[in-house]
């Protein structure tokens, strides 16, 4: 069996994604739209792809058996939903979505179609979150109780230029997206590795003072000045996780964007922008090689003309040795990876789950417990960081098989 995709979005991140659908030996056709009709031609004749659509709404009435929605963070939901009814399997970029009422109308629509839902988190396979499941898989953390889970993405280092380029003239409306509102590269590195979800969390919101015209409540269409965020989540079973959203920080985030630090009774795993260590009573080891990645492409490659030279390295770093690289297709040795390796083994979920209808890792109900408690974090914020409860969906449906990923039996099967 193989399947068609029509990708919906033809921006920074899109070409990624098309170009490895397009390599897969189960995908038979890859087609692209985008409301600028101009991007989705330049992509399709850059990458060979198999054709352009007008629109939306032709993509969901062609014969595609599946789209991969990469629009602007807020719009995912509709989207996917319309897709879901339209009887099309969804890719969706992060987040899942912006309401806790899209999310449930999701997890619905997955349920009542059979249709497959995946949403591509990065930080599921980021080399730290995969080194912390075979660590815990193997008892070496003894209960972990506490943990952190930090996107430190400063808005100099290629963000302006990134929201500049999807939003058009009107883009400091949109760049004042709420930081806790794009929680799952923090989060799901997290919850990625421990087999638990949020059940409760306090956040304080930082309110920006740069004056730039982004963060600023009468400009902002989500009525936003909070430019960075911090939450303190309780955990089902007991614990702890802090989570950083931040846009404005003094770091590196062009090294290194998401972070993680995992404390158990027997053993303690922490990052810092170049240096990983894992550590025990007896002593520290530095893993850093272990987790470090390798360069898959020229930062001038031409796929890249349209991504800020701060933003590039995301997009070119390849496997770690943590990685277990041997599940992939023989056709992605060599191709185009990103985000600490991670884009092979998310494009790879996406077919394999379609084609054997099993549930990927990060399905509809992972992915709730990924983005809603950002969410309701947001909604603490607002109100002076009142402990509020959060919401849960459940486990993922036990009669349907999981596709395992790389390194370790994926949290949603435990």
């Amino acid at each position: 069996m193989s399947i068609s995709i029509g990708v919906v979005g033809a921006g920074q991140f899109a070409g990624q994604f098309t170009k490895l659908f397009k390599l897969h030996p189960e995908v038979s056709r890859v087609l692209v739209t985008d409301l600028v009709a101009e991007r989705a031609v330049e992509l399709n004749e850059l990458q060979e792809l198999d054709g352009t659509l007008p629109d939306f709404d032709a993509m969901l009435a062609s014969d595609v058996d599946a789209v991969a929605i990469f629009t602007q963070r807020w719009t995912h939901g509709a989207l996917v939903l319309a897709a879901l009814r339209a009887g099309k399997h969804v890719y969706s970029a992060v987040p899942m979505a912006i309401s806790r009422d899209e999310i449930a109308a999701i997890i619905d629509a997955v349920r009542e179609t059979g249709l497959t839902y995946m949403m591509g988190e990065t930080s599921y396979y980021n080399p730290a979150t995969v080194f912390a499941r075979k660590k815990l898989a193997s008892g070496a953390f003894g209960r972990v109780f506490y943990a952190e889970g930090d996107y430190v993405h400063d808005m100099d280092l290629g963000f302006y230029s990134a929201y500049e380029y999807s939003g058009g003239a009107e883009w400091k409306r949109t760049a004042s997206y709420p930081p806790m509102l794009y929680p799952t590269h923090s989060i799901g590195g997290v919850l990625g590795a421990l087999p638990t979800h949020a059940v409760s969390v306090s956040c304080i919101g930082v309110r920006d003072q740069l004056g730039d015209g982004v963060f600023d409540r009468e400009t902002s269409m989500f009525n936003n000045d909070f430019s960075n965020a911090t939450a303190l989540f309780e955990l089902d079973g007991g614990g702890s996780m802090r989570i950083n959203e931040m846009r404005r920080v003094g770091y590196p985030s062009h090294i290194r964007e998401s972070r993680f630090r995992f404390f158990g009774t027997e053993g303690s795993f922490e990052q810092l922008a170049e240096v990983s260590v894992w550590q025990t009573k007896d002593g520290v080891e530095d893993v850093s090689t272990l987790l470090a990645t390798a360069e898959t492409m020229s930062p001038d490659d031409e796929i890249l003309t349209h991504v800020a030279p701060e933003l590039r390295a995301s997009f070119i770093s390849g496997h770690a040795e943590v990685h277990d690289s041997s599940r992939l297709p023989d056709s992605y040795i060599g191709a185009p990876d990103g985000h600490e390796g991670s884009h092979h083994f998310l494009a790879d979920d996406f077919v394999t789950a379609v084609v054997n209808g099993t549930l990927p890792p990060v399905n509809a109900w992972v992915a709730a417990r990924f983005t809603l408690p950002g969410i309701v974090a947001h909604q603490s914020a607002l109100n002076g960081g009142a402990r509020l409860p959060i919401d849960d969906f459940g486990d993922a449906p036990k009669s349907l098989p999981v596709a395992v990923g790389a390194g370790a039996e994926p949290a949603s099967a435990r």
